[in-house]
């Protein structure tokens, strides 16, 4: 009994005990992901990096290091991802290994802290549009403001960020006099408070940020996200609906469905499958477009032209539906039927008559008098031979000629049954009558 006492007493100090030690961290339950972010920005990216946050947040992660080397890209989607880093509670790190430019820059400053490599550049984010030339002043606009607060967010002074995106900011001493975009180099950037040291590799941040003992795990993007950042690059788009639109072209200069078909239905459904793995299309926007092709095979043999139409309409709703940049979706379908227009015009008139392949979906034959194809045998006996007509001509009828029945037509004129008539014209199974009585006067 007083052993069970003592064992009793014992168990609650120690417990009364261990409520007043101090919390101690221990590293080795840290948890760090490290995340690429390479190549062109673009809506892909976006959905990989909504993952990649998602999955730290699910594991409670103490940071995340972002692995940056990329040229640019899309500043809807640089946006996009601008929010999404500030918008969670992980700490976020960029490590500039070799270069952020433009998009690129900006993603790095919504992050928490950046550190870059010897010989690393960050900068140079001006917006373009798809021509290359400076955006309109709206866009402009829009950029430099969302410039300033990635770099309010941060804590650090905006006008560098400013330099970099507008040419008439004047920051000589760094290189970048009015004219001239701001690219900072790792001295610069971390003389101004643009970065926040300068390592030599992964490992060496990671043992700078105190993480030594964590868990360090990568997160890669799945084939499916590369894919579908593939497919929704600025300029695969385009390319994917021209393939698209020309095979469903050459489908109709072929018989049965085939190559062309094939070829072109693919095109179209990994533009469906890119977008929708990037999060930018639903299942909705695909059902669409299955019924628009089902409308327009269905007018091949239900004639009006009210289901083609109703199914090119659908079709181009679920085009634009699959995409956040109307502008950019509206251009690309241009580029696509400029294209498909251009190469059935070569394929006829050019390839048509010269590449054995053409020739076997493409009909060039035609079967004339010339060739020794007769469609209607022409009467042209009857030309002169007079008859009867059996019924009225309305202005068709039918006439007795001897014992034969023939159906024909009048010059336009009503001719009553039981009238003297004379044929004076004959074209295949076209032939032409007059009343008598009307060539005598």
């Amino acid at each position: 009994m007083k052993l069970r006492r003592l064992i009793v007493i014992f168990s609650f100090l120690l417990a009364f005990g261990l409520m007043f030690q101090p919390f101690k961290g221990d590293a080795k339950n840290d948890v760090v992901y490290v995340v690429p972010i390479t190549e062109t920005v673009e809506k892909g990216l976006y959905a990989f990096l909504s993952r990649a946050v998602e999955t730290a947040e699910e594991e409670n992660a103490s940071a995340i290091i972002f692995d940056i080397h990329t040229p640019g890209g899309a500043v809807d989607a640089a946006t996009q991802i601008g929010k999404l880093l500030t918008s969670t509670d992980i700490k976020t790190i960029s490590f500039i290994n070799k270069q952020a430019l433009s998009a690129g820059a900006y993603i790095s400053l919504n992050t928490d802290e950046i550190y870059m490599v010897p010989g690393a550049t960050m900068g140079s984010a001006a917006i373009i549009n798809q021509e290359g030339t400076a955006a309109d002043e709206k866009a402009q606009s829009f950029w430099l403001a969302e410039m300033r607060n990635a770099a309010e967010h941060s804590k650090r002074d905006p006008k560098y960020a400013l330099a970099m995106a507008d040419k008439q900011v004047d920051i000589p001493e760094y290189g970048a006099p009015k004219g001239k975009l701001l690219t900072l180099t790792t001295e610069q950037a971390l003389e101004v408070g643009y970065s926040e040291g300068t390592v030599n590799d992964l490992d060496e941040l990671i043992n700078r940020l105190g993480y030594a003992d964590a868990e360090i795990r990568s997160l890669d993007e799945t084939f499916a996200e590369k894919l579908a950042r593939f497919i929704t690059h600025p300029v695969v788009v385009p390319i994917l609906l021209s393939i698209g639109s020309l095979g469903l072209v050459l489908e109709l200069y072929s018989p049965g469905f085939g190559i062309p078909g094939l070829m072109g239905l693919s095109a179209l459904l990994l533009f469906f499958y890119g977008h929708l793995v990037a999060g930018l299309a639903g299942y909705e926007t695909l059902i669409l477009f299955v019924l628009g092709i089902g409308l327009m095979v269905l007018e091949l043999f239900i004639p009006g032209g009210i289901a083609g139409i109703i199914g090119f309409i659908s079709i181009l709703a679920s085009l634009f539906l699959a995409t956040d940049n109307i502008v950019h979706m509206g251009i690309s379908i241009l580029i696509s039927i400029g294209i498909s227009i251009l190469a059935s015009i070569l394929m006829v008139k050019v390839f048509g008559k010269k590449m054995k392949f053409f020739k076997k979906i493409i009909l060039t034959d035609s079967t004339n008098t010339e060739s020794g194809y007769v469609s209607n045998k022409t009467r042209t006996d009857l030309i002169g031979v007079e008859g009867y007509t059996l019924t009225a001509l309305r202005p068709s009828g039918t006439i007795l000629i001897e014992d034969e029945r023939i159906d024909v037509v009048s010059e336009g004129s009503f001719i009553e049954k039981n009238t003297r008539v004379k044929v004076v014209k004959a074209e295949g199974s076209r032939i032409v009558v007059r009343a008598v009585s009307d060539l005598n006067k």
